[in-house]
């Protein structure tokens, strides 16, 4: 009877490992009104260490019961204004996440990028032309709470063995009119 329980058990582990993971519900902590802080590294992959700060606010809203979201981003700094909007979209079959940017700038949706979230963290990975030079960028969500969150992009120029952060932003609450966080 135990060599029962133990295949049944592993049977059971293996199964479990073969099945993704529903991420469909993974911005959900992203929904809302959040002071947004940026901080954008002004020449990256040049080994510069010139950074421009920037404040102001950002709206994400659910699509699609939470399949899908949208985010507003308005900062401004000494160095200017900045304006963004980002789609996220979820695949039900791969089970990753798409994110879809445009700045306010360009007014082009750039590449996709491709990713999930793990352990509390979201990682995203394309591949662009920077400069001429086709590189690696990573997109990650971290340090996730009710209140707050961080986001990081970095760049690859050597195929993903060393990565530079260049734009970063922190994301605090805006408690909403009824005076809940959420």
């Amino acid at each position: 009877m135990a060599l029962l329980i133990t295949i049944s058990n592993k049977s059971t582990a293996q199964q479990n490992a073969a099945t993704p993971r529903d991420g469909r519900h993974d911005f959900d902590f992203n929904f809302g009104t959040w002071k947004t802080h940026v901080s954008r590294l002004l020449h990256p992959l040049t080994g510069s260490t010139i950074w421009a700060e920037y404040d102001g606010i950002s709206f994400v809203r659910k699509v699609w019961n939470g399949r899908a979201s949208t985010l507003e981003l308005q900062v401004d700094g000494p160095a200017g204004h900045l304006e963004g909007v980002g789609l996220r979209l979820y695949n039900p079959e791969s089970h990753q996440w798409s994110l879809n940017w445009a700045n306010g700038s360009q007014g082009v949706m750039t590449q996709p990028m491709i990713g999930e979230f793990k352990d509390g963290s979201g990682v995203f990975f394309d591949q662009e032309n920077f400069n001429g030079r086709a590189i690696f960028t990573r997109n990650g969500f971290y340090n996730i709470t009710p209140t707050s969150s961080r986001f990081e992009q970095a760049y690859s120029a050597d195929g993903g063995n060393t990565w530079e952060v260049n734009w970063i932003m922190t994301f605090t609450r805006v408690p909403d009119e009824s005076g809940s966080s959420h």
